[in-house]
């Protein structure tokens, strides 16, 4: 059986290069790596690393809007995404920008997310069906009838999630979600993204270079540096294995990860490395206040 049909195998790249056109170096070279349905995955690393380019192979952005030279191949439900029309691959694999206003041009919310099925060419009632489900999901529904741009940053955020989701995508690839957000909206929509995967099965790749907030939610971290990968584990593993490396790139680890090192160090503290505040505080017998 060819490994790239396995079931629940719903991502992989086979020796992944690309080099911008005009660019003296690629932006990736030799990345490996699969995903499977219904994972959470964490893509993380410095800036320049490759993350965003990565994410363009993923949803047929590269090589289909970005030239340049492309090596080995991205499947996406075991077919090679470069093969596939871009109208075929995001049914499979939705993007939300850095920046959702970079994806929000609609008059209504509504419109908005009714786009993408459209396009789609699906009938009416099964758009009006897809659109419902979407904004009910993505807590939007009261603001359909309101333009983006009197959006605060999460409610746009989630608006932009939800115009993907309405086009039910196998894998949700979210980069760099909370960049533009506050502390308090950003924890709401990444809580969101992983309610949706645990109620909908939906696969989730999130972009992010600061770990606090998808640490809690990600089963799997992949860390990149220099186009290449250069740890893959779950998010436990990576960081009481290769905590020294993900500092060294510049990685925003958790602090509770980062003060349990220190302590670690000197000698006051022992055992696996806590990535939330509530681990930390069981592991030291205190008792977080509510």
């Amino acid at each position: 059986m060819d490994p790239s049909k396995t079931p629940n195998r719903i991502l992989e790249a086979r020796n992944l290069g690309f080099q911008y056109e005009g660019a003296e170096a690629r932006a990736l070279r030799g990345v490996n790596f699969c995903v499977e349905r219904g994972e959470f995955v964490l893509l993380a690393g410095p800036s320049g690393c490759g993350k965003t380019t990565l994410c363009r192979c993923l949803n047929g952005l590269i090589p289909h809007f970005y030239p340049g030279v492309q090596e080995g191949e991205i499947l996406v439900d075991g077919s090679n995404v470069t093969s596939m029309p871009t109208s075929e691959v995001s049914r499979k694999v939705g993007y939300v920008f850095q920046n959702p206003e970079n994806q929000l041009f609609a008059l209504t919310v509504e419109k908005d997310v009714a786009f993408g099925p459209e396009n789609l060419g699906l009938p009416r009632s099964e758009i009006r069906e897809r659109v419902d489900w979407a904004m009910r999901i993505t807590g939007t529904t009261e603001l359909k009838n309101l333009a983006p741009y009197e959006l605060s940053g999460g409610q746009q955020q989630r608006v932009a999630l939800a115009g993907i989701l309405a086009m039910k995508p196998s894998v949700v690839v979210m980069d760099e979600p909370t960049s533009f957000l506050d502390p308090v909206t950003a924890e709401e929509v990444m809580k969101a993204v992983a309610d949706l995967r645990l109620e909908h099965g939906i696969t989730v790749i999130v972009v992010e270079h600061r770990l606090d907030l998808v640490c809690r939610y990600a089963d799997r971290i992949i860390v990149m540096d220099s186009g290449k990968v250069v740890a893959d584990g779950s998010v436990q593993d990576v960081l009481d294995g290769q905590f020294d490396q993900l500092t060294g790139l510049g990685v925003g680890v958790p602090r509770v990860s980062q003060l349990w090192a220190m302590l670690k160090r000197d000698g006051l503290v022992s055992g696996q490395t806590p990535k939330v505040v509530e681990a930390a505080a069981e592991k030291l017998g205190g008792k977080l206040s509510t």
